[in-house]
């Protein structure tokens, strides 16, 4: 399967002009081949702690815009988006969600399970508590949100079950060295594909470099991108983790 990573900039709290923006990059991602296309955190509003005015419903204008462009160039496209439980009219808390479509009217959600307390983003949106991995065309797809990069313990509690992880960020620049150490770490000791996809830009005093990267089970970067807008793109073979965890059967050994 044909995986790539859109790496952009965010109109911040605009989620209707990025929305333009992005749109003739999914078209550009279909052209090259892509079946499952992966866009940042938040990628339609940033990063932003005003959940109050970015958060949407399931269901809302963000999520219609992935399910419209899924079914338009037949792909896969995930993507966090600031929601609210459906039917609850903006009571609570809103989640960072992962949100992955399908071509034939799919929706997945994944809430990010470790809020970045640094930013309060534990006041601003509640935690999920639970993993969620879907089927994409054969190949296992376990979903994970920015912080939830630094916890090797959730990776590994679906590792068994995972072809690829998918990891959306807006992860700045200032810790550049941890995005990109840690995603190989979670390559190498779950001997599954990775793909990190990063936004670029700057916000405040924040500047985001992307370093957005596909890496295989062996920990080698298949494609990647610094400093720009770009795509990424590389194939991935259920067939090949298997490969490299019936070779290298560390995974068994795990206690």
């Amino acid at each position: 399967m044909r995986v790539v990573g859109i790496q952009h900039d965010i109109v911040w709290e605009d989620a209707a002009a990025t929305r333009a923006l992005l749109r003739p990059k999914l078209a550009q991602a279909a052209a090259i081949g892509a079946r499952l296309v992966v866009l940042p955190e938040m990628f339609a509003t940033g990063f932003s702690m005003n959940s109050v005015g970015i958060a949407e419903l399931e269901g809302g204008p963000t999520e219609q815009f992935l399910l419209d462009a899924a079914r338009a160039e037949n792909l896969w496209i995930v993507g966090s988006i600031a929601q609210y439980k459906s039917g609850n009219e903006r009571v609570g808390k809103a989640r960072n969600v992962a949100v992955l479509v399908g071509p034939a009217g799919q929706v997945h959600r994944y809430d990010k399970l470790h809020p970045f307390t640094i930013t309060d983003e534990h006041v601003q949106y509640e935690g999920g508590d639970k993993h969620v991995t879907v089927d994409v065309e054969g190949l296992r797809v376990s979903l994970f949100v920015c912080y939830d990069l630094r916890f090797a313990d959730e990776f590994w509690a679906v590792a068994h079950d995972t072809d690829l992880y998918v990891v959306v960020a807006n992860w700045p620049a200032a810790r550049r060295e941890h995005w990109r150490t840690l995603l190989a770490a979670r390559a190498i000791e779950n001997q599954a594909y990775v793909v990190g996809v990063n936004r670029v830009g700057t916000v405040a005093h924040l500047n985001y470099l992307g370093d957005s990267v596909i890496i295989d089970p062996m920990g080698r970067r298949l494609s990647e991108a610094a400093y720009g807008e770009a795509l990424i793109d590389a194939e991935v073979d259920p067939a090949e983790v298997a490969r490299v965890r019936s070779k290298l059967p560390f995974l068994q050994d795990r206690r």
